[in-house]
This record gives structure tokens, C-alpha cells and sequence, in this order.
């Protein structure tokens, strides 16, 4: 919600700069999302007088204007503007100047004619708003020449955009955040004026009934006003309005928005005209009924919406917005202001349900105070009185069933100190709530809470604590260590191997990165997934932030691939990333909660191949204290390269797949870089895991390495010649490495070269060469006879 900081000086005085009141505001605890500084923007702009006018001699639409900006000399602007005279005085943007929307402004030549920069309108000074601007900004002749434009126009000001959460609806207005900014700075507020005398002898009660059908109207309340005059408002109303958001209209209804963002009581206000009926009924909507609303849409409502009625004519939707058929117009005489009170669950799911979200209904979802609507009644009543827009009937409807009263709280002060770590003293605890208007006694050492209606959240002793605690200040309460039974806390053993994950990721040079669960549907498509995949059967989500976020996710390949993409569009060449989290796999048709994976998704790509990532999940497996797994060729995914992955198995247990990303996903999200990709089981791979490391000596017997080189065919995987090299190695051998797979003029068509460094090692003895040739002619023999391949 944005606050004019002007708006509030009117009920509390503020001696320190809106910046400084955003930061005590949030130490207070009212979150301050940003303090925003109009005409900052406006930059090097200052008033100037045209002392000359003359025709440009190369362009008739333009004109040569001398202007005196306050210095000796004067400077030259050419326009084509037509609607100054010789003598105005008009804002001059000087060379080097910054306008509205970051606009910079230089000198220049048009038609071959200098000029030393440009006069302004409206509209480039970020005053025009909705209107249309033509021609110059011409400022009144007694405006003093040379001064900043911002200065003349009183351009700066500031705004502060508050986050108000839900559990505290009365800080939605004006009045409210006076409220807390007097209580954070220990002044005093004051409340708008509200005290009125109805100038009109009729009786509202004589042209007006209102019946109530549905509970979910807690309180109606409904004045008439008299010979109104529609007119244009006081620029100081449309000025609060305009820094507010909220575009004036006129002053009928620009009072009524004005008492919703100063009392935080949203108003309606309808031609009495257009209640033909004589009586207005509120109850649900019928199935199917249309109605056409303010902004000219018509929307289909059913029984679960609230309406207000003109008999059995629809002529507002509670909560939300009025009809068109009600609205104020320029000629209308007299009006029924509407104030009431609706239940904020039905306005929520209803605002939700027609895509129609008003400044009226976010106020209304949060749970009102419904003893709000009489002061809100009473502040519009003596605006119009005030302002001369309409004589005020005597009189008032006002149908209120269950009234809301305050309630007591009692809280002992020892408690809260030792709740909170603190050493506050109760009369400064009776202070600090006095300020936020919970009026407090003391008795011994129990406070007692006078908790008015508008305070809602307070409800339980600790809510008197945190109300404490704020105001002391939070910045200010003492940091404590927490006390545990034991003297050592020990990790799960998940939460280790998390640990372990983590480390071995980023030691291989990977960034971590975080994505929603939350995804769209659509996804499916740019990863290729074949229509009748069970990955396709997604948990859906009942009140979805909008379709992007409709579904759980049942695969981390398309968040990965949005995260690769984004880092390419932003131009960086490489990036390394990985994700730990969840999947979400339906169990008995949705009937049951599903089932949640944990996987490790990581993505690379720039400058790397499928080796780079078969070597991280290799370093991965080491982490976890996995020795022995095994890849075979993956064909069958349609997110990867048919020819480029291999799914990850340990002991016939499947864990994943890696390898390079299909070429049309990689389209599909403007990716031209061949990326590469492991998504794995998380929970297969902890199974298969042990943190334990056994300790070796260093050996004392030597080593004895031999090369092989064997030739076979292409299609012959890697890992099947290692796998025969690990079986028939037996007990010496130490390490195999490959060092070079040669294809050339060399080696026949549809060959290959795959060259091994053996190492062989006996931590018993020192090997000899007919040991080791014996293992080693094995491994040959096998080689031949499985592989079909013969030494090179």
C-alpha cells in the first residue's frame, strides 16, 4: 500500500526524513518495502521567460525562441510548439537534463539551427496523468525566472510503499500507518475530522429500506445526500488520490475513495435515481445472472456471490465493485452512500472466481472491523458538507446484528520479560501499548489489555509480547544463546550425506540454484515427454497463483533447463549449476498423498562435453562412498540425445540419467550451446552410500604398470573393456586408466583404438613379470574372445 508521507503529516507530526521513518517503521515492525522520491528523476529543468519569438528559416512548423533562464546571457530553444507567446514562462530543460521516464535531453541542431535544449509540458515533467496534454506547460506570470521546476510545482515528495500482511487490516489506511508512526516515534496522532450537521430536513429513512438476506453481510449502513453538485475536486483531495494510485474522477466519488484509503472502510456511493425500487436487498446472486460492473465487463456471477439490489436488480457486487447501471454521473442530483461490512472469505473467493481484484476487495478479504463503517459514514458526510457537494439527510440506516465488542487480555509482565530475554519494566510495557492505543492497567504485576475491535490479531498473550517487543524494539532486545539438553547437537544422517552432497558439488565447480515445485503444465511439451508418460499424471493444485504454477512437478529437467536458459540469455558463456529437491509422483489416482523423490539435478553447459558430466557424478559417487556402479547406454528418454546418455544403475537398481540434452529442447528454450544434464535419485543414491572411510596403509611393495591397446568395434562401449579389465584383474589390480580412444587412417572403417594404462600391485610381496603376465594375457584372451578385439 503506498502512503503519502504529506498525507500522514496531516494526523502526526514528523521531524526526520522519510527515508529514516521507512527504517523505524520497519525496526517497529511494519514492513517498508520501498520509500520513493517523486521528481528525483527530473533533472536540470528550470523555469525561463520567451523574451523572442522568430520563424525558423528552413522549417515552417518550427520556431527560434531566445529565453531568459536567469543568467546574463540569454539561451536559444527551437520548437515546434504553438501554443506560447512572447513573455510566457514555461520550464526550460537544460542540456545535460533528465525528464519524466529517464528522458535525457541535450543541445542539438534541428534544421541546421542550434538548440540549447527543450521547453516542457506536462507530460514531460510526470504531471500529466490520465489527461491529454497539448501544447506547453505555461507556468503564471508572477513565477520567479531561473528556479528549479521542481521547487515551483512542489514536485517533491515522498511516497512509502508498505507490505501489509493479512493478520493486520486496519494498517490498510492512512490513519492506521499514522497510528504505528506515531506510536514508533512517541508522538501523538490525530484523527480525522468527522463531526457533522446534516444540512437537509428529509429523512433518509423516508425514501430508503434496506433488508439483509445473508449472513455474510455483518453490517449495512446507508445515508442519502441531497442537490449534489458533480464537479471537479480539490486539487488537494486529487492530489492525495493521484500518490496514492488512484486516479480522481469527481468529487462524489473521489471522497468516497478518499475515506477508503484514509479510514481504511472502502464506500460506494449510487444514483438515487437508478433505485427505482425504493428498497435495496442484499443477498447471493442467482446462477448463470449477468451483470455488467463499473469498468464496462460483463461477468457471469452464481448463488455464492453477494450482491446488492435494487429489489431484485443487481446493482453491485459486496465487497467488490458497483454496477454500471448505478453509477454516479454528471448529472446526477441525489446519492445513497453505501458503508458496510461483508464477510472476507466469500469476498476473497469471490474476487478470485471473477478475476476481479478492487481496492475495495482487498481491504474486504482481510476481515474488516465492522465498527469501521460508522467513522468511515461520518468522515465522507462531513467531507461533503465540508466541500459544499450535497446537502446531508438526517437520519441513518443502520442494521448491525451481532455487534463486535473489545476484549481483555491479561498478561504478566515477568512472563513477557522472560518470553522475550528482556528486562523491561512494567510501566514501560503500559507505555509501549498505551502508544499503539491498547489502553493498559497495572495490577501487581498483570497487565491488563483493553484490546479495541480494529485490533483483530491480538488475541493471545504472546501477540502482547511481540506488540512489546516492537515498539522497545526489536533492534534492541538482548541476543541470548539458546540452552539445549544436550551439549552437542548431532546431525541425521540425511542431513550429513545433504552435508557431503553439497561439498563434493561445489568442489567439482558447481553453483547451487533453487527452483519452485510449483510448475506449468505446458513444460511437458518443451521436453518432449510422449503423451501417455506417467510423468505427465501431475499432482494439480487447487487455488493455483495462475497456470505458470498449476501443477507439482514431476521431473527437475525443465527447471533446470530454466535456469540454463536464463543464465544464456543473459550472455554468460558458461554455467555450472545444481539443484537438490522434490518431485511429486500421484499415488492411487490423486486418492492418496503422493509420492515425494528427492534428486539432484545438474546442468552445464559452455565449453564442457558428456565427459565433464560423467566425471562430476563419478566424483559425486566417491563423495558418497559408492564404489561400484555402472552406466549403460539410455536410448528410450526423448529429453536427451538418443545417442549421447546413459542411465545410472547401482546393483540393477536404477538411480537416473545423464548426458546431453536433446537438440529441440535445447530450441525449445533458446539454447544454442549443447547442454548437458544428470537427474538421479537422491534416495537410491543415500541408500547405497557410507560415510565411513577405512584407512589404508601406504603400500610398501612397488607397482608394476602395463599399457593396452586393443582394437574393436565403434559401437563397443568403454565401460564393457573395463568391466572385463576389473573381472579378470583379480586381487592385483590397482587402477585402470584410459588415456586415448583413436579413430584415423590407421584403423579400419567401423573400428576403434582404446588404449589403458593397468596398474598392478600385490600389498603382500613384490610382484613378477610372469605374475602379472599371467593376469595380463587373461584380460587379452577375454577381451578377444568377447569383444572381438585384437592388440593394435
Amino acid at each position: 500500500m503506498k502512503v503519502p508521507v504529506k498525507w500522514l503529516e496531516d494526523y502526526v507530526d514528523i521531524d526526520i526524513s522519510p527515508e529514516e521513518l521507512g527504517d523505524r517503521l520497519t525496526l517497529s515492525g511494519s514492513k517498508v518495502e520501498e520509500v520513493i522520491t517523486t521528481g528525483d528523476e527530473i533533472q536540470n529543468v528550470v523555469t525561463g521567460k520567451i523574451n523572442k519569438i522568430e520563424r525558423h528559416p528552413d522549417a515552417d512548423k518550427l520556431v527560434i525562441c531566445q529565453v531568459d533562464i536567469g543568467k546574463e546571457e540569454e539561451i536559444q530553444i527551437v520548437t515546434a510548439a504553438t501554443n506560447m507567446k512572447e513573455q510566457d514562462i514555461v520550464p526550460v530543460a537544460l542540456h545535460g537534463s533528465t525528464l519524466h521516464g529517464g528522458l535525457k535531453i541535450k543541445k542539438g541542431k534541428l534544421r541546421g539551427v542550434l538548440s540549447n535544449g527543450m521547453f516542457c509540458s506536462e507530460e514531460e515533467l510526470g504531471l500529466a496523468g490520465d489527461k491529454e496534454v497539448i501544447g506547453l506547460m505555461i507556468l503564471p506570470q508572477d513565477t520567479v525566472i531561473g528556479e528549479d521546476i521542481k521547487k515551483v510545482l512542489n514536485m517533491e515528495s515522498s511516497i512509502i510503499d508498505f507490505e501489509i500482511t493479512s493478520n493486520r487490516p486496519d494498517c490498510l489506511s492512512v490513519v492506521g500507518i499514522a497510528r504505528e508512526t506515531a506510536a514508533t516515534l512517541n508522538k501523538k496522532y490525530t484523527m480525522p475530522k468527522t463531526k457533522f450537521t446534516p444540512s437537509s430536513n428529509e429523512k433518509i429513512e423516508d425514501i430508503l429500506k434496506v433488508e439483509i438476506k445473508d449472513d455474510l453481510c455483518r453490517r449495512y449502513m446507508a445515508r442519502g445526500v441531497k442537490n449534489v453538485k458533480i464537479q471537479k475536486s480539490p486539487s488537494w483531495i486529487e492530489d492525495r488520490l493521484l500518490e496514492a494510485g488512484v486516479r480522481p474522477i469527481n468529487n462524489i466519488v473521489d471522497i468516497t475513495n478518499f475515506v477508503m484509503l484514509e479510514m481504511g472502510q472502502p464506500m460506494h456511493a449510487f444514483d438515487v435515481r437508478e433505485i427505482t425500487t425504493g428498497n435495496i436487498v442484499v443477498e447471493r446472486a442467482k446462477k448463470g445472472e449477468k451483470f455488467t460492473t463499473l469498468d464496462e465487463s460483463e461477468r457471469e456471477l452464481d448463488e455464492n456471490i453477494l450482491n446488492i439490489k435494487d429489489g431484485d436488480r443487481t446493482i453491485a457486487i459486496a465487497g467488490i465493485m458497483g454496477g454500471l447501471n448505478s453509477e454516479v454521473k454528471e448529472d446526477t442530483a441525489d446519492v445513497i452512500l453505501e458503508c458496510a461490512n461483508f464477510d472476507g472469505t466469500n469476498v476473497r473467493v469471490s474476487s478470485q472466481k471473477l478475476s476481479l481484484r478492487t481496492e475495495a476487495s482487498s481491504r474486504f478479504e482481510k476481515d474488516l472491523d465492522p465498527n469501521l463503517v460508522q467513522e468511515a459514514m461520518d468522515r465522507a458526510c462531513f467531507l461533503i458538507e465540508e466541500l459544499g457537494a450535497g446537502e446531508v439527510m438526517s437520519g441513518t440506516i443502520d442494521l448491525y446484528k451481532n455487534k463486535l465488542q473489545p476484549h481483555t487480555l491479561k498478561v504478566s509482565s515477568s512472563w513477557v520479560n522472560k518470553f522475550l530475554g528482556t528486562d523491561i519494566s512494567k510501566e514501560d510495557m503500559k507505555e509501549y501499548l498505551d502508544r499503539l492505543d491498547l489502553s493498559t492497567s497495572i495490577e501487581e504485576d498483570t497487565l491488563n489489555i483493553n484490546v479495541p475491535t480494529f485490533r483483530c490479531d491480538m488475541n493471545i498473550k504472546e501477540d502482547v509480547a511481540e506488540e512489546i517487543a516492537r515498539i522497545y524494539g526489536y533492534n534492541n532486545v538482548p541476543i541470548t544463546n539458546m540452552k539445549s539438553v544436550t551439549e552437542k547437537s548431532a546431525k541425521s544422517e540425511k542431513q550429513r550425506l545433504d552435508d557431503k552432497l553439497v561439498e563434493g558439488l561445489i568442489s567439482s565447480g558447481l553453483n547451487q540454484s533453487i527452483s519452485y515445485s510449483f510448475t506449468s503444465p505446458k513444460v511437458f511439451d518443451k521436453i518432449l515427454l510422449k503423451e501417455n508418460s506417467y510423468l505427465r499424471n501431475t499432482v494439480k493444485i487447487k487455488n493455483p497463483l495462475g497456470e505458470d504454477f498449476s501443477v507439482m512437478r514431476t521431473t527437475t529437467v525443465p527447471s533446470m533447463m530454466e535456469s540454463l536458459a536464463r543464465n544464456y540469455s543473459r550472455n554468460n558463456s558458461e554455467a555450472s549449476l545444481f539443484e537438490i529437491g522434490k518431485v511429486y509422483i500421484p499415488k492411487n489416482n490423486g486418492e492418496d498423498l503422493p509420492e515425494e523423490r528427492n534428486i539432484v539435478n545438474i546442468g552445464i553447459y559452455g565449453g564442457v562435453d558428456y565427459y565433464n558430466l560423467k566425471g562430476i557424478v563419478e566424483n559425486l559417487m566417491e563423495t558418497l562412498g559408492i564404489e561400484t556402479f555402472k552406466l549403460k547406454r539410455e536410448t528410450e528418454n526423448p529429453s536427451f540425445h538418443p545417442g549421447r546418455a546413459a542411465a545410472l544403475y547401482i546393483k540393477k537398481e536404477l538411480v537416473g540419467i545423464l548426458g546431453e540434452i536433446h537438440p529441440d529442447v535445447q530450441e525449445n528454450y533458446g539454447i544454442k550451446e549443447r547442454c548437458y544434464m544428470a537427474e538421479l535419485n537422491l534416495d537410491v543414491l543415500y541408500k547405497h552410500s557410507s560415510l565411513i572411510k577405512m584407512y589404508e596403509p601406504l603400500p610398501k611393495f612397488p607397482a608394476v604398470t602395463r599399457d593396452l591397446a586393443v582394437i574393436l568395434d565403434d559401437e563397443i562401449l568403454v565401460q564393457d573393456i573395463e568391466n572385463i579389465i576389473k573381472n579378470k584383474g583379480g586381487k592385483i589390480l590397482e587402477e585402470i586408466k584410459l588415456f586415448d580412444v583413436y579413430r584415423g587412417k590407421q584403423i579400419p572403417e567401423g573400428k576403434k583404438s582404446v588404449a589403458y594404462s593397468i596398474v598392478y600391485r600385490d600389498n603382500k610381496k613384490t610382484l613378477r613379470d610372469e605374475e602379472v603376465n599371467k593376469v595380463h594375457n587373461k584380460i587379452i584372451r577375454t577381451l578377444e574372445n568377447n569383444l572381438g578385439a585384437h592388440l593394435r
